[in-house]
């Protein structure tokens, strides 16, 4: 759950927040260059075992550095002396900088080569250790999304709102936070509902023990919230599901949880208790590092052993005795990236298939540093393209044409960008669009023929929405964008049927998935936009009208000695096919 980390942007629209203004965005900027910085400036940044890495580091500091080295860490210590390459001049500093670099050796596939970089000044003193004494990390190998998640089209579930089993029915609550009555076994029972509609994968909002509607304070990461069922409920739905070719994903929070865990209470209750150094203290037993301030969730010391073998285990335990296919990682920018290298070298080595995405809520050249350690991330920027684009009208055709174009250039083929409208944090598109479902259908099939891995948020494929903003003084905050899930004769059947179909023809249609992109028309006047993907096999056309009036459009078939004519009304898209 992210409703601190945004800022505002267009309308009520809330996105990343810590670099949301110029200002912001220059003290982001000049910290990055500000004294010895490494930030896992590697490349490549995901090293094959027949590559020899080069390390960059940047030295901006007062005083003279006569050497930099890489000291790589292991059973036997080895150091790397850097070479000075360039001196530059940095605008925003106001200073000049040193570039240096090394080329660390070739290791086999698997190797997990870690290091830290110290810079010594001239004349003496003690090393300045770059980035704050950081530990870098990589693992060398294969930084590839799996195979199937190409072709994953993703369902994602909130546990307590999406249904409470056959024969039971919604709570009464007194608010949106109160408990609506969802269960594990309701997801079970709706599993050929999900399968009916074509979906492949799903994703699980978090299950573990907590007080919260949303999980997200747990206290057990081993155990299930008795409200919403129990562990031989997870081992049912994972094998259920499984029969039915759907994956499952668990939501993993490694950097916090709730207060309630019983390493939190010890710590608490004895300064000497083991559980001490799990935890950062400020001032015990009453200051501490959390998850933006918010006292119920303390911040995990990955960077003390215990506490950080403590949380491989649990996504061992997960993935390898209870079978889940891989873990949408949260809150990805608070652990450090050496432990994301670690994590991945240890879940790789349960199955190598199994799947690795983040949510990390930064700019593009941070969302980079997890290449080689994710498999992708969510793709928050597209997202906010889209919901920019189709609901609000902020951006128009060309202006997103040219984002597609420099967004799929910037970002390696292999690194996966699961794409979404909306979710459990956001207020619904639905609800920006003002309630217009021709705007969330063409948003859909705009999102369902682009690369990435669709995720659909429940709800959204039926007319869930919400009566109010998310951030309106009078709402109950983030459960607005949390209404319980609609059923029977409450869904809307044209948009259940229109998902269904976009579903099914993503699954029909691998070009969908690794085809090239090629922009085929861009008219901001006529508000329409058209594109083809093509592979070896076959080409699709996608047309979209952005206005209020009804468009003709007719397209060349790039390839091909032949022509398709498009009648698009009003706020709607349309695609064709062809076989080479």
């Amino acid at each position: 759950m992210r409703p601190f980390l945004f800022g505002r942007l267009f309308m009520n629209e809330m996105v990343f927040g810590s670099l949301a203004t110029t200002d912001k965005r220059a003290e982001y900027a000049q910290a990055k260059m500000c004294g010895v910085r490494h930030g896992y400036k590697v490349e490549p940044r995901a090293p094959r075992a027949e590559d020899a890495p080069v390390i960059t580091v940047t030295v901006e500091l007062k005083r003279q550095v006569e050497r930099v080295a890489c000291v790589v860490l292991g059973a036997e210590t080895a150091v790397y002396p850097l070479t000075l390459s360039s001196t530059k001049w940095d605008l925003l500093n106001w200073s000049y900088y040193q570039i240096w670099q090394v080329a660390l050796p070739p290791q086999p596939d698997g190797t997990l080569v870690r290091y830290q970089i110290f810079a010594y000044p001239a004349g003496g003193g003690d090393p300045i250790l770059a980035d704050e004494g950081a530990t870098f990390s990589y693992l060398v190998g294969n930084p590839e999304q799996p195979e199937w998640a190409k072709s994953a089209i993703v369902y994602q579930i909130f546990p307590d709102r999406f249904y409470p089993g056959d024969g039971r029915s919604w709570h009464n609550v007194r608010d949106l936070n109160d408990i609506y009555g969802g269960a594990l076994r309701g997801v079970i029972q709706k599993l050929d509902y999900i399968g009916d509609l074509g979906f492949n994968t799903i994703w699980l909002n978090p299950f573990f023990p907590d007080d919260t509607h949303h999980g997200y304070h747990a206290s057990d990461y081993y155990a299930v919230n008795p409200r919403l069922g129990t562990l031989d409920d997870v081992r049912e739905l994972v094998a259920a599901a499984h029969r039915r070719g759907i994956r499952l994903l668990l939501d993993f929070v490694a950097n916090h949880w709730g207060s309630g865990h019983e390493t939190f209470q010890a710590a608490l209750a004895d300064r000497n208790s083991a559980y001490h150094d799990w935890y950062t203290w400020t001032d015990w037993p009453h200051e501490y590092k959390t998850f933006f301030g918010v006292k119920d969730l303390p911040q995990i010391n990955l960077e003390h052993r215990p506490a950080r073998e403590y949380m491989l285990a649990v996504a061992r335990y997960w993935l390898e005795e209870i079978g889940f296919d891989g873990l949408r990682l949260d809150y990805a920018l608070g652990p450090s990236l050496d432990f994301w290298t670690e994590l991945r070298a240890t879940v790789k080595a349960i199955r190598p298939d199994i799947w690795l995405f983040g949510e990390a809520v930064d700019a593009p050249t941070a969302q980079m540093d997890y290449v080689g350690r994710f498999d992708g991330a969510l793709d928050f920027l597209l997202a906010q393209a889209m919901r920019n684009t189709f609901a609000f009208g902020s951006m128009d055709v060309a202006a997103f044409d040219a984002f597609l174009h420099q967004h799929e250039a910037y970002f390696p083929a292999g690194y996966g960008r699961p794409s979404f409208l909306d979710n459990h944090d956001q207020n619904r598109f639905l609800f920006i669009a003002g309630g217009d479902k021709r705007k969330l259908k063409l948003a859909a099939l705009c999102q369902f023929t682009l690369t990435g891995a669709p995720i659909v948020y429940n709800g959204t494929e039926v007319g869930v929405n919400q009566t109010r903003d998310r951030t309106d003084p009078t709402s109950d905050g983030m459960a607005e964008v949390r209404q319980p899930m609609l059923w029977g004769d409450d869904q809307d059947k044209d948009l259940l049927a229109y998902y269904k179909w976009l579903v099914h023809l993503r699954r029909q249609r691998p070009v969908l998935w690794n085809g090239r992109r090629q922009t085929l028309h861009v008219d901001n006047q006529t508000g329409v936009y058209a594109y083809a993907r093509q592979n070896e096999s076959e080409t699709m056309l996608v047309a979209l009208n952005l206005s209020d009036a009804q468009r003709e459009l007719t397209l060349r078939v790039p390839g091909l000695a032949e022509s398709r004519r498009f009648t698009l009304p009003p706020w709607s898209g349309d695609t064709a096919v062809y076989t080479h």
